[in-house]
């Protein structure tokens, strides 16, 4: 009875007090919602009406603005992070999936799926500054650390396509797996990583010769391959442990990201899509689309802390800077 008492205390301590306090915001694709979870009591405390299928989110450097690709209304909306209003909107072009923001905050650079463009909008102007052609189906958005080089991938095509963001042309096209769903660069610059969803793999390309030195595949007992579909990654800043999330499988993938050994499978909610890491990187949250909640794991532990109920459908994740 000891033990279990001194155990759960620890629990307990573990979940109400991180080394910080950070908002999860969760766009809910079904429900049209955003929902803001605090990191330390590790429960919703807003929930946010929004655009019609909302997906892809990030918060802006400075961490006052929240920016959702709501698809079915081809538009970025932008909420105060303060008030969580709606302050405006950018111009996506149609159905925007995924976006990231440069390095610097000043552009946003945004997959457009049905009409295979890379839109990029100037942040200061909320203007449309230019529009790259890449494959079919486009969803995935990369951007390095040093701002050069955006990685777009396309979902049809089963591309990577690097893109050099001074020129904003494509400067080469590196053939991956099936369904390329996330592109995620080591801090370094050196990689980038790309999930392929219906091939299994990750993708990972040496970013000086645009080679892939390594596919990374997935095997977890008692699951059939096809049941095992990477989307989501992301890479802790010591570039030592990657994270990939498997979809229907139902978990996240840890990974030695300097020998590519797959560690360990994290069993979460069901449908994992997307992944997010607090930045202290203590925790990593991960969106289960048909579970209806997010799971949050310690970074350090590799336990399942919590699941915490969302809206319908979680897809997308972004965390406040501070």
């Amino acid at each position: 009875m000891f033990a279990r008492v001194v155990i759960g205390t620890l629990l307990s301590a573990a979940l109400i007090s991180p080394a910080a306090a950070y908002s999860i915001y969760i766009s809910n694709e079904k429900d049209n919602t955003i929902t803001v979870v605090d990191s330390k009591t590790m429960e919703p405390v807003k929930t946010v009406k929004v655009g019609q299928r909302p997906r892809g989110i990030a918060v802006t450097n400075d961490g006052k603005f929240i920016l959702v690709c709501v698809g079915d209304d081809d538009t970025i909306e932008v909420l105060d992070a303060a008030t969580y209003e709606r302050v405006g909107t950018l111009p996506s072009g149609p159905d925007p999936e995924l976006q990231v923001l440069s390095p610097d905050g000043t552009r946003l650079y945004v997959a457009n799926e049905d009409d295979n463009l890379v839109t990029i909008i100037d942040m200061a102007t909320k203007s449309v500054a230019g529009e790259i052609p890449v494959g079919v189906e486009p969803e995935g958005m990369g951007i390095s650390p040093d701002g050069k080089t955006l990685v777009n991938t396309s979902e049809t095509t089963n591309m990577a396509h690097f893109i050099d963001t001074a020129t904003l042309e494509i400067k080469e096209n590196v053939l991956v797996d099936q369904r390329p769903r996330f592109a995620e660069f080591k801090s370094d610059n050196s990689q980038v990583w790309v999930s392929s969803e219906i091939g299994g793999t990750v993708s990972v390309i040496d970013t000086r010769t645009f080679e892939i030195v390594k596919k990374i595949a997935f095997e977890i007992r008692g699951l059939r391959p096809e049941a095992i579909q990477p989307v989501g990654v992301r890479i802790t800043k010591d570039g030592k442990k990657a994270f990939v999330a498997l979809g229907p499988a139902n978990r996240v993938a840890v990974i030695d990201a300097q020998t590519y050994e797959v560690l360990d499978y994290l069993l979460v909610g069901q449908r994992v899509w997307q992944l997010g890491l607090t930045p202290d990187e203590k925790l990593l949250i991960s969106t289960n689309g048909v579970s209806n909640d997010i799971s949050i794991i310690d970074v350090d532990t590799l336990e399942v802390l919590k699941s915490v109920p969302v809206g319908q459908l979680p897809w997308g994740v972004a965390v406040s800077p501070n």
